[in-house]
Formats: structure tokens, C-alpha cells, sequence
């Protein structure tokens, strides 16, 4: 966790938290209580906000006006490695992504992640930001479409899957 810091008359806290199950308990209690903010308050929104990223660690910035005991909060989105994680339902990525391959994604399902981490990612293009993600695949040991993401790479620079990516660019 990031420790507070002074805007103006405003605090941020940024911190990491389980989506959908934040608690008044370490970090949220500890760093929000001396601010003087309702923290349950700030605690059913922050849940409210991140439950449809149940399971996973999700960026979380609250704002908190220091006189008026106001806050906002912004989520940001999971990791990509998280994300990829919560689509296979495993544990965790590879530790030897070489040699032990820990799940496979479909193509559709590495568009539907890019989609979701689009907003953070460099990329230009709905092609691009799903090659994004496939990298990541690669260093996780996870394949796409039963092979090596770098092939679907070049499958995808050679337009194999202009189609569906086209069609999903909406």
C-alpha cells in the first residue's frame, strides 16, 4: 500500500484490495480511520465498485477531502496476468513458462481481457492491445488456441484472425 498523500486539502490512498471484499480491517481501517471518514461507507463502496473482479487484486485510489470528510473512489482495473488467471481458473502462471504450460486461452477470450485492459494499454488498435496480452500469456506459460502465443502472433500479423477481431472491435 502507497501511504497517504496531501493534495490541497485532500488525502489519496491507494491500495490494492480483494474485488468484492474489502474490509474496515488492514490496509483500509488503519490508513482511512485518522482521516475521519466513515470507513464502512467507504468500505461498501470500494466492494460495490470491484465486485464484478471477485478474486482478484484490483488497483484502488481513494480521495478523501480532509475538512468536509467527502471521498471518491477510482478502481482501476486487474492485471493482465490476473485477469488471464481468473479466465482459466487456475492458481497462478507458470513457474518454468517454458517448459510447463499452466492453461489455454481461446482467441476470443484473449480479445475479451484486452478489451477489459484496453484503457491502460499503449495500443492503437484492438489487434495491438490482444497482442498485449498474448505477451503476457507467453511469460505466464499459458497457449492460445492450443499453441504458442507467439504464433498466434503471427497469425494475427499475417490476418488470420482479422475477422473476428474486426467483428469484436464494437
Amino acid at each position: 500500500m502507497k501511504e497517504a498523500v496531501r493534495v490541497g486539502e485532500k488525502k489519496v490512498v491507494e491500495l490494492l484490495v480483494n474485488g468484492g471484499q474489502a474490509t474496515a480491517g488492514p490496509p483500509l481501517g488503519p490508513a482511512l480511520g485518522p482521516l475521519g471518514v466513515n470507513v464502512m461507507a467507504v468500505v461498501n463502496k470500494i466492494n460495490e465498485l470491484t465486485k464484478e473482479f471477485s478474486g482478484m487484486k484490483v488497483p484502488v485510489k481513494v480521495t478523501v477531502d480532509v475538512e468536509t470528510k467527502e471521498f471518491e473512489v477510482a478502481v482501476g482495473t486487474p492485471t493482465t496476468s490476473a485477469l488471464i488467471i481468473s479466465e482459466l481458473k487456475i492458481e497462478k502462471g507458470s513457474g518454468n513458462p517454458k517448459q510447463d504450460k499452466v492453461g489455454n486461452l481461446t482467441i476470443q477470450q484473449a480479445i475479451r481481457i484486452a478489451k477489459i485492459k484496453r484503457p491502460e494499454l499503449l495500443a492503437k488498435s484492438l489487434k495491438n492491445a490482444v497482442k498485449e496480452i498474448l505477451g503476457t500469456c507467453v511469460s505466464m506459460g499459458v497457449t492460445v488456441e492450443g499453441k504458442d502465443p507467439r504464433e498466434i502472433i503471427r497469425e494475427i500479423d499475417e490476418g488470420v484472425y482479422d475477422k473476428i477481431l474486426t467483428e469484436s472491435e464494437d
